[in-house]
């Protein structure tokens, strides 16, 4: 029997798969080094006890929402949960791109934002940063004029880079595109910086945000999305029902009993970066000043192999990105 060919379109893509391997330290997928309080770990095997595991979870994951709500100063109306924020972008990109139309990204950024709108049949079109990976206002403006996308998408603070988008960059995308523009923010609680201002009922922004860096919550795969109203109703059109179990709606939730735990182990994780970042500097390196979890830096030695190093490494006990 022959197999039968997935699309013509996913011939040549590849799957996106970070490495996992067996190492005391990850570098490579960003995650936190700092557990979750054992507060929490316990609110969560309670809430096993009380689930009801014959039902189905809350379809709308209401009282997550509501929860979510309150700590942005929103309407629950104005949230969309699902499993991690790739799910958040892959529902986006099934509702507002797909074939005939255009996704914009501004390269490098996170891959999965050009991989998902690429399963969802649209077309990519990569614009360029700055040799400092900056984003020139300008040139998003002209990218969006000229394309037209029915996705932007701006990732603040950008992975792999650890820069915030400039103000000028974000309104740059959202004056000159007639689509949605999207600001990925998985790591903006490292960053003084957010477009969580600029989501409005009147204007086509969202942003996502992530469980997994700043609630050390990786293994659960929760994310979310602040958008207007209409946005999270067009969303919930493609998403699936029952999304998100109940086991998790309840560890979202729990989640949030201890702001106060997220907000030290974050400016523990800046302190520690701004710390390595001062060393660093004094090294034969270049490196970027980063307002995420992690840093970019690049060795200046001419014969130096980021591949080997990120080789190397993982049998020294971590994994780094290369």
């Amino acid at each position: 029997m022959e197999r039968y060919p997935k699309r013509d379109d996913l011939q040549e893509l590849s799957g996106y798969h970070s490495p996992q391997v067996s190492v005391e330290v990850r570098l490579n997928t960003n995650e936190s080094p700092i557990s979750p309080p054992r507060e929490f770990v316990e609110a969560v095997a309670s809430a096993v006890r009380d689930v009801q595991w014959n039902r189905y979870p809350d379809r709308t994951a209401t009282a997550l929402r509501e929860d979510i709500a309150a700590l942005h100063g929103v309407s629950a109306d104005n949230v969309f949960v699902a499993n991690g924020s790739n799910e958040v972008l892959q529902s986006l990109l099934l509702a507002y791109s797909g074939a005939g139309r255009k996704v914009v990204t501004f390269e490098p950024t996170y891959q999965l934002h050009s991989h998902i709108a690429r399963i969802a049949g649209a077309t990519v079109v990569s614009g360029r940063r700055n040799p400092d990976f900056t984003l020139d206002a300008a040139e998003v403006a002209r990218i969006c004029r000229q394309h037209s996308p029915s996705v932007t998408f701006l990732c603040s603070p950008n992975n792999p880079t650890g820069l915030a988008e400039s103000q000028e960059s974000i309104h740059a995308a959202v004056d000159e595109t007639p689509g949605i523009v999207l600001v990925d923010e998985a790591y903006a609680q490292f960053s003084p910086h957010t477009a969580l201002g600029l989501v409005r009922e009147d204007a086509r922004v969202a942003v996502s945000r992530t469980y997994s860096k700043t609630w050390s919550m990786a293994a659960a795969r929760l994310g979310y999305l602040i958008a207007p109203k209409w946005m999270v109703a067009d969303l919930e059109v493609v998403a699936l029902p029952y999304r998100v179990d109940a086991l998790k709606q309840a560890a979202g939730r729990a989640a949030l009993r201890f702001v106060s735990h997220m907000e030290h182990a974050v400016r523990d994780v800046v302190a520690q970066r701004e710390r390595l970042v001062a060393a660093m500097t004094k090294m034969p390196l270049t490196v970027w000043p980063s307002q995420a979890n992690f840093i970019l830096f690049r060795p200046n030695i001419p014969t130096a192999n980021p591949a080997s190093a990120a080789s190397g490494s993982s049998t020294s006990g971590s994994s780094t990105s290369g």
